[in-house]
């Protein structure tokens, strides 16, 4: 049974949040979409390989962290290895498993592309230490299951 505070219509300033999270997030995808372009880059493909630059993932947890079949995974590996900006390699746990690196050439295509993400950077850099720990506190909230 669904609990009052479930099935209650949503405030004017929840109304108000919600439109303003749609549109950071938008906002986010366009500049990240316009980084990954200047790199000659799908926004997919600049997303892996980000994820890459951190560590080494095996195919199968990269398509859930991407939220996609583990078919695209493969072929946005393949063509970021083609490009040198990707390898495969048999994962030390388990050398039946291939997991996909970042070369050192993607790492710094990733670093690149993070440092090129204005829209995120700039309005964060105008809040107090103390505003941005406390927005990150509220965002992992949000986030909690």
């Amino acid at each position: 049974m669904a609990t009052p505070e479930k099935t209650r219509r949503l405030d004017p300033v929840t109304m108000e949040v919600v439109e303003l999270i749609g549109d950071v997030v938008s906002r986010f995808y366009a500049d990240y979409e316009e980084a990954a372009s200047d790199h000659a880059l799908t926004g997919a493909q600049a997303r892996l390989l980000s994820l890459l630059s951190l560590e080494p993932l095996p195919m199968r947890k990269l398509a859930r962290r991407l939220k996609c079949e583990p078919s695209n995974v493969t072929g946005i590996v393949d063509r970021l290895e083609a490009r040198g900006l990707v390898e495969r390699r048999p994962d030390p746990a388990d050398r039946r498993v291939k997991l996909a690196a970042a070369t050192d050439e993607g790492r710094r295509v990733a670093r690149s592309l993070r440092d090129s993400l204005r829209f995120a950077r700039e309005p964060l850099a105008g809040l107090s230490d103390e505003e941005r720990l406390a927005l990150r506190g509220l965002l992992q909230r949000m986030l909690e299951d």
